[in-house]
């Protein structure tokens, strides 16, 4: 396979062998594969648009399975699907790739042929300079961050970064989360809207996703959320956290994750709005793709139409989860790094998601065109 940095696919002949790879390391990477596997050096941590060219019919669909020799037997489809035009080209933005050798696998249907493959570095990875240590072995709470959203427009950048891209979030999702559009975040009347829409044309729906890495993490602490999350099947909002490690799918869930905030659609009643949150915590001993991951669920009255307050409090050696101050949940699985990883930094990520292997399991009701998850304040207490 021939890699380089261009501007424009070609289409020459590749002349070299399947153990003659050259990799170069530059923020544009074009391939053009000898097989379905193949060889990138990325020289850049950060999220990629991925665009495929080649004999496609249109309509047709391919994705990309990154680190195809991963120990853990897992399959990293770093693309979703890749829908080709008449041209036989497709993209994708936003796919997360660690900087390093990432051995790749193109899928595609039979008697499709894949000419090119090219990575654009649309957002670099920044990593986070400042971390928030809570102590909890007081008595006494005390407010140490918070976004109470007072302002209007567009949040508070030196709070919030957004995380841009529709290549399906690991769970094949169907929003492409846009960067600083007030159509899909903003504040207004002290109150933060994520709203999804539903396009006619392009990309089926566009939301936000929020997230505090790069400005701000923290360890330990209770983390509150207090939010109305939208009614509609198809409908996944979800406030919570997620390590600091995180350079791309390999780092998750060895990089833990804390779900505070997470709900679907298809769980909510239309009427009365009455719903689930769940509380989860995912690490590598324990996550919902082995199927076997530590969690609790509580029932919430008018979910979309009152605002509850969504909490967990996060212990050196165990965390709680709280509705409106009510315990429903304890994780406390310390024995090693696998089982706890909460002994490292996390951001604070709010998101509200369209469809997914959970948020869609049930299908997307077609008759809605929008839905909003509206949050009154995000706040980080220690305990003194």
């Amino acid at each position: 396979m021939v890699l380089s940095s261009c501007s424009t696919p070609t289409k020459e002949k590749n002349t070299r062998g399947a153990d003659e790879v050259k990799s170069v390391e530059m923020e544009s990477i074009l391939v053009q594969p000898d097989s379905a596997e193949f060889m990138v050096t990325v020289p850049q941590t950060g999220r990629y648009k991925v665009s495929v060219w080649g004999s496609f019919e249109n309509e047709a669909t391919a994705w990309v399975e990154d680190y195809i020799n991963n120990t853990d037997d897992r399959e990293y489809n770093i693309t979703g699907s890749i829908t080709f035009d008449s041209t036989g080209k497709g993209s994708i933005d936003g796919s997360p790739l660690a900087k390093g050798e990432h051995p790749m696998k193109v899928h595609s249907e039979e008697g499709n042929t894949v000419d090119s493959i090219r990575f654009d570095l649309l957002q670099p990875h920044v990593e986070t300079d400042s971390v928030l240590i809570q102590e909890m072995d007081g008595s006494e709470w005390s407010l140490v961050w918070s976004d109470e959203f007072e302002g209007t427009g567009l949040v508070d950048d030196s709070k919030w970064n957004y995380k841009v891209g529709n290549w399906g979030w690991g769970n094949n999702e169907l929003q492409y989360y846009t960067l600083e559009e007030t159509a899909n975040a903003r504040q207004e009347d002290g109150k933060l809207t994520i709203e999804a829409h539903k396009n006619k044309t392009g990309n089926k729906w566009t939301s936000a996703r929020l997230s505090t890495q790069g400005n701000v993490s923290f360890k330990y602490g209770r983390i509150e959320y207090r939010a109305k999350v939208p009614a509609g099947r198809g409908t996944w909002a979800a406030g919570w956290l997620l390590g600091d490690t995180y350079k791309d799918e390999l780092s998750w869930p060895y990089c833990g994750e804390i779900d505070v905030l997470e709900c679907v659609g298809y769980e909510i009643n239309d009427t009365k709005g009455n719903g689930i949150n769940h509380a989860t915590c995912h690490t590598r001993a324990y996550y919902f793709k082995q199927g076997n991951q530590i969690g609790s669920e509580i029932e919430v009255d008018s979910m979309n139409t009152k605002f509850h307050t969504y909490a967990v409090e996060w212990y050196p050696t165990k965390i709680e989860g709280y509705l409106n101050g009510e315990l429903y949940y304890t994780y406390d699985k310390i024995a090693n790094e696998l089982e706890w990883p909460f002994n490292q930094p996390q951001n604070i990520i709010i998101n509200l998601a369209v469809g997914g292997g959970w948020g869609g399991a049930k299908g997307v009701d077609s008759s809605y065109t929008s839905h909003q998850y509206i949050l009154d304040y995000i706040r980080v207490y220690e305990k003194k």
